[in-house]
């Protein structure tokens, strides 16, 4: 990365560098449809207009430093990680979370671009009578609660996550997540493209293996 910025810095834009940057403005929609983050809510965590922001992810233009810092850590990730840089073989991940207004810590799990991503969420206690603002976005979730409880408006259905609960479901519906009065949440959160889903697989209790396995699809 720092040779890829130096290179830029000095004018010396090369066939590599091109496609590198060529290739961020689909990264970044990606990023904030996963998140189901609007133009003008990113336009105030980043303090970058919508209209910039939305030919940015167009490729209508190319971003600048300047812009990726502000855009990297607000949705959590390196700026490597952001232009996709080539691997460095590191195994370690670099886990910055991310804090909204409303108290909200989003920890990123994973960092290869592509495939399944895992968060970790913290919600502080919520209020019950609040008036939940419901998302739709392309992909398909996964939630496991960790600590707390979780309130799962979905559709038509208001759900009560209790820890050890899992829900799974399209995106495209209208949902919403909340911690309720009792306190805090803490869950995971898998989220893939759409069609892209995550499956449990348990052996019976005593088998040889019998401490459930994930994989995906």
């Amino acid at each position: 990365m720092a040779k890829l910025i130096a290179e830029w810095k000095n004018g010396g834009v090369n066939d590599e560098l091109d496609r590198t940057l060529d290739a961020v403005g689909p990264r970044l929609k990606r990023l904030r449809l996963r998140r189901g983050v609007t133009l003008t809510e990113l336009a105030e965590g980043t303090g970058i207009s919508a209209s910039t922001l939305s030919r940015l992810e167009a490729g209508l233009r190319r971003p600048t430093l300047e812009q990726l810092l502000p855009l990297a850590r607000v949705y959590g990730v390196t700026l490597d990680e952001l232009v996709d840089a080539p691997p460095t073989g590191d195994p370690r991940i670099n886990l910055r979370p991310v804090v909204n207004k409303e108290g909200m810590v989003i920890l990123p799990l994973t960092r290869r671009p592509g495939g399944i991503q895992a968060y970790k969420f913290v919600l502080p206690a919520g209020d019950d009578d609040a008036e939940p603002d419901l998302r739709v976005h392309e992909g398909y979730d996964w939630v496991y609660v960790l600590n707390g409880t979780l309130r799962l408006v979905l559709g038509e259905h208001d759900l009560i996550l209790n820890p050890g609960e899992v829900a799974e479901f399209d995106t495209r519906t209208p949902h919403w997540f909340g911690a309720t009065s009792a306190g805090p949440v803490e869950y995971l959160s898998l989220i893939g493209r759409q069609g892209e889903r995550a499956h449990v697989r348990a052996a019976p209790a005593g088998s040889p293996g019998g401490a459930a396995s994930r994989s995906t699809s």
